[in-house]
């Protein structure tokens, strides 16, 4: 499988700097305890494991074999720069990633080269039908139950590890989620432990965790949530915000009301308990508290994002295109 990886890279201060700090970017992270890799980039690495795992040969940027084979399927993945200039001419398989929403490049499909666009979670499906049809794939990156094992029998040291993902109006959020959040778990005299997104490895996260009883996830919206899966995978269940609309500010330029979204696209009740606004928090705290017991997070891992899973789905975009 010819499978076609880049990267988000930009300039900050000259021009041109980006590839310095490609250069530099190695020793740097040596020296600091945040996060390493982008989700985009775990999601290609479970990507490239999973169909590995099912048998297949994985090529990684071999421009010159699919320029030798232009008849043979590649996918694209990862940032929306890889397709500047792309002059590959075999049949591709696009996503996921790439585009925000499909009103930024609406004509897309018409390039015949492009024959299928893959797509995270079900609200995302639903925005980029009406642009690409039957030609969206639904698609989720496995998680490997082997890399993030049971922690649920583990001695457990506070109630509750708060994941905060709140990327835009954090200090508006701040104010009206995060603390009443906390104010009513220190009411209860249930403990809990704040982490900010982006300000942690994923030792730290992975610590964490084996130290939580239970989850609460914070987000906007997520088109899969590799981090929240895998605290369920870890036998830690959640108890997750979710608004209900898509809050990226982009919306506003393709419509007159934000699109339906979740910040949990793969839930279900054995995985723990849902609120969308602040003064729903304690109502779904005791839902979750009262269910504790009876919840199975990992189950619905295993069940439902499995590497087997995931890798099915992929070969068989990518090589029905050997047929179109």
């Amino acid at each position: 499988m010819l499978l076609f990886y880049r990267e988000y890279e930009a300039d900050k201060f000259i021009p041109g700097d980006r590839y310095l700090k490609r250069l530099l970017r190695p020793a740097y992270n040596l020296l600091h305890a945040r996060q390493k890799k982008t989700g985009f980039a775990v999601s290609f690495e479970l990507l490239c494991r999973a169909l590995k795992a099912s048998g297949c040969r994985v090529r990684v940027n071999d421009y010159r074999f699919a320029k030798a084979n232009p008849d043979y399927p590649v996918g694209v993945v990862g940032c929306l720069q890889i397709l500047n200039d792309w002059e590959l001419r075999n049949p591709a398989l696009l996503g996921p990633s790439l585009y925000d929403h499909p009103g930024l490049a609406p004509k897309l499909l018409d390039d015949p080269r492009f024959r299928k666009y893959l797509v995270l979670a079900d609200w995302t499906y639903d925005v980029f039908f009406p642009y690409y049809g039957e030609r969206c794939v639904k698609w989720f990156a496995g998680i490997d139950v082997a890399e993030w094992p049971d922690l649920s029998k583990r001695e457990k040291q506070f109630d509750f590890l708060i994941y905060d993902k709140i990327r835009w109006d954090h200090d508006e959020l701040q104010s009206s989620l995060i603390e009443p959040i906390c104010r009513t778990l220190d009411a209860r005299q249930l403990t809990y432990k704040v982490l900010r997104y982006k300000f942690h490895d994923h030792e730290t996260y992975r610590q964490m965790l084996a130290e939580a009883r239970g989850m609460i996830f914070l987000c906007e919206h997520e088109t899969q949530g590799l981090a929240y899966q895998e605290a369920l995978a870890s036998g830690v269940p959640i108890l997750a915000w979710d608004n209900g609309y898509w809050l990226d500010p982009l919306w506003q330029r393709f419509g007159d009301r934000p699109p339906a979204a979740s910040s949990v696209p793969f839930f279900s009740p054995e995985c723990g308990e849902r609120f969308a606004r602040t003064e729903d928090f304690t109502p779904a705290l005791d839902r979750f508290l009262a269910r504790f017991q009876s919840l199975d997070p990992r189950g619905f891992v295993r069940r439902r994002l499995s590497l087997e899973d995931s890798a099915k789905i992929y070969r068989e975009a990518y090589f029905s295109m050997l047929q179109s």
